[in-house]
C-alpha cells in the first residue's frame, strides 16, 4: 500500500509546517512532497530535516492546484493508491490515516475523503457545502452577516448535525484524501483557477463518477486563516477566480448544480 500526500507553500511559517509534517510523518503516508511556490527555496533546509520529505522548488507561485499538480503527476507515476492533499495549517493526531485508508480499502466506489474538520479550538468547521451559486459567494461576502444568516443556514449546511457519513458533491480543500486511479481517469486540479475554486471543481467533477464522501469517524485540525476576508490582494485572486469557475460551470443556468443540491437538501430533510 502506498500512500503519498502534498502539501503547497508560498513563504509559509515553518513552525506551522512542522506541525502538519509531524502528523504525516507519523502516519503510514510513505512521501511528503512539499511544492513550493516561494520566490527562494528557503525551505530546502527545513525538509531535508524529514526523511518522507521530498522538497521540490517550483521557481514560481504556479498556484494551488497547479503546485499540487506537480506531485499528483509523480504520485500517479510511483503508482501510489492514495494521494492526500493537504494544507501546511492542518494537523492530527495518529491513527487517522489508518482509520481513512480501512474505510477505503472497504468501499471501491469511494474516490475522494474529507473527514470531520474543527477549528483549534474545538470548534466544527462547515467544510461541506452546496454547489455554490453566484449569490452565495457574493452576498455572504459583501452584505451584513445578519440579512446572509438564512442563506449561509442552508449553503454551509448548518442544519445538519455532521454525525453520519454523506455523499457530498463540495469539500472544502484544505484535507482531500484521494483514491490515485481516480485522479488518473477524472484529471487532476484545473489549472486554470490559480486558487480557492479548484476544489469545488475537482470534488464535482469525481461525484459524477464516484462518491465523494463526508467521513466523520476521524477529526482533524484546520487552523483556517480565511486570508480573503483579510487582505485585498487575496479578495481580488478570489473573486477573479470564482468569475472563471462560474464560466466554465454555468452562472445561472447550471442543471448539475441545481439537481445536486435539491437532491442533497432532501436527503437531510431541510425544510421538514
Amino acid at each position: 500500500m502506498l500512500i503519498t500526500a502534498s502539501i503547497v507553500t508560498y513563504r509559509t511559517d515553518k513552525e506551522e509546517l512542522r506541525r502538519c509534517l509531524q502528523s504525516l510523518c507519523d502516519s503510514p503516508v510513505s512521501t511528503i512532497y512539499v511544492c513550493d511556490n516561494s520566490p527562494a527555496p528557503e525551505l530546502e533546509n527545513f525538509c531535508k530535516a524529514h526523511p518522507k520529505v521530498t522538497y521540490i522548488f517550483n521557481n514560481a507561485n504556479l498556484g494551488y492546484g497547479a503546485g499540487h499538480n506537480v506531485a499528483i503527476r509523480r504520485s500517479i507515476a510511483a503508482r501510489s493508491d492514495y494521494h492526500l492533499v493537504i494544507n501546511s495549517d492542518v494537523y492530527f493526531n495518529r491513527g487517522v490515516i489508518e482509520h481513512i485508508v480501512e474505510y477505503m480499502n472497504a468501499t471501491p466506489d469511494v474516490a475522494q475523503l474529507i473527514p470531520n474538520v474543527v477549528y483549534p479550538d474545538g470548534r466544527l468547521q462547515y467544510v461541506c457545502r452546496l454547489l455554490p451559486t453566484p449569490a452565495n459567494l457574493i452576498f455572504r461576502r459583501f452584505l451584513p452577516k445578519k440579512l446572509v444568516e438564512k442563506m449561509n443556514y442552508r449553503y454551509l449546511l448548518e442544519f445538519w448535525n455532521h454525525k453520519q457519513p454523506l455523499n457530498i458533491p463540495y469539500h472544502q480543500g484544505s484535507f482531500m484524501f484521494f483514491r490515485t486511479r481516480c485522479l488518473e481517469e477524472v484529471g487532476l486540479f484545473d489549472e486554470r483557477f490559480f486558487m480557492y475554486p479548484e476544489d469545488i471543481d475537482i470534488t464535482r467533477r469525481m461525484h459524477r463518477r464516484y462518491r465523494t464522501m463526508f467521513w466523520p469517524k476521524v477529526t482533524i485540525v484546520h487552523a483556517h486563516r480565511a486570508s480573503s476576508y483579510k487582505d485585498p490582494a487575496m479578495l481580488r485572486i478570489h473573486m477573479t477566480n470564482m468569475i472563471r469557475y462560474f464560466n466554465k460551470w454555468g452562472w445561472l443556468f447550471d442543471r448539475e448544480r441545481r439537481e445536486w443540491n435539491r437532491r442533497l437538501l432532501a436527503e437531510l430533510g431541510y425544510g421538514k
